[in-house]
C-alpha cells in the first residue's frame, strides 16, 4: 500500500515538471520559487563534482530550484533527465546526462526522501491549468 500511495504523490510532483518541460513555455512552478543551491559539502566528492555539471547544465533551460524542490522516484528521475538531453540546444552530453542523473538519485535518495515533508506537494490537474493560464 506505501508503495502505491508513494508511487500516486511522485507521480504528482512530477507531471508540473513533465508538463513545463514538454511546453516549451517559460512555466513557474512552485519549485521555482524554492530554494536555489543545495548544500553538498557533506556529499561524497564526485557528487559534489557532479552537482557542478547538474547546476551548469540545468539551469540553462529552467530554474535550478525547480529539481532541486521536486521529488521523484529513481525511475522518473532517468526517464526526465533522458528527455531533456534530447530537448534541442540542451546541450547535455550522454555522460553529463549520466552523471546529472546519477547525482539526482543521490540527491533524492540521501536528502529528499530523509526529509520528504520539506518538499512540495503534489498539485492537481485545476492547479496547473491555473498557473498555465496566469503565464499565458
Amino acid at each position: 500500500m506505501h508503495k502505491a500511495i508513494y508511487a500516486i504523490v511522485a507521480a504528482g510532483l512530477c507531471f508540473p515538471l513533465i508538463l513545463a518541460a514538454q511546453s516549451g513555455s517559460n512555466v513557474t512552478l512552485p519549485q521555482d520559487k524554492g530554494p536555489a543551491k543545495i548544500d553538498v559539502s557533506s556529499y561524497p566528492a564526485d557528487q559534489q563534482k557532479a552537482y557542478k555539471v547538474f547546476a551548469d547544465k540545468c539551469s540553462k533551460c529552467h530554474t535550478i530550484a525547480r529539481p532541486i524542490n521536486t521529488t521523484m522516484p529513481r525511475p522518473d528521475w532517468e526517464r526526465y533527465v533522458k528527455r531533456m538531453m534530447h530537448k534541442p540546444n540542451s546541450g547535455i552530453s550522454d555522460s553529463q546526462g549520466k552523471t546529472i542523473f546519477e547525482f539526482l538519485a543521490y540527491d533524492q535518495e540521501n536528502r529528499k526522501d530523509k526529509n520528504a515533508s520539506a518538499f512540495f506537494k503534489s498539485l492537481s490537474d485545476d492547479e496547473i491549468e491555473k498557473l498555465k493560464a496566469q503565464q499565458h
